[in-house]
């Protein structure tokens, strides 16, 4: 069983198909992404035989800029309208796929498994961080607060929400709100 099947156990397709939205709003929403850069991305997520086009990556951006409202929301009553308002847009009736190709079995709402990049985007990182907001009753995710970062990023785990994208950022606010509570200024 391939790393990219076993996202599609029980209980991990949500989560993996989250974290995949997360992993590609990073480099669809950041300047000028290239198509290598994008399949680089696809292809660590599982899928495979990646054929992309310039104006599939341009599709995709606009995907990513839809969903980040997802991870801008400021509750889950929000997340929840985006969400909504996103499946109602591009989502199809629900059907399971495995690609005809033994990928294994798991939920698609996209028009075919050969439809649009920018469509598959939203629909299936829209019904997984659906999914997620159910299961958490909390938004599935944020945008980081870190002063000048603001990527999306998935909450996947219990405990307290996250505010950060990384431990990287969490770790320079730290810092830097230290290093002004010791400054002259602050005293």
């Amino acid at each position: 069983m391939t790393s990219a099947q076993r996202d599609f156990l029980p209980g991990r397709s949500a989560r993996a198909a989250a974290q995949r939205a997360v992993d590609l709003l990073a480099v669809l929403l950041a300047p000028d992404p290239s198509v290598a850069s994008v399949r680089a991305v696809l292809e660590a997520h599982g899928e495979t035989s990646v054929e992309l086009a310039p104006s599939d990556v341009a599709s995709l951006r606009e995907a990513a800029s839809e969903l980040r409202e997802v991870f801008a929301a400021r509750d889950a009553g929000e997340a929840a309208e985006v969400l909504n308002r996103l499946l109602a847009r591009y989502a199809h009736p629900p059907r399971l796929t495995d690609h005809a190709d033994g990928f294994g079995w798991h939920l698609h709402v996209d028009a075919d498994d050969d439809g649009p990049w920018g469509a598959w985007l939203v629909t299936s990182s829209a019904l997984a961080l659906a999914v997620l907001l159910a299961d958490r009753q909390a938004p599935p995710g944020g945008l980081c607060a870190a002063s000048g970062c603001g990527k999306p990023f998935v909450h996947l785990g219990g405990g307290s929400p996250r505010r950060y994208c990384s431990t990287r950022c969490a770790t320079r606010e730290r810092v830097a709100a230290h290093r002004r509570g010791r400054s002259p200024a602050a005293q």
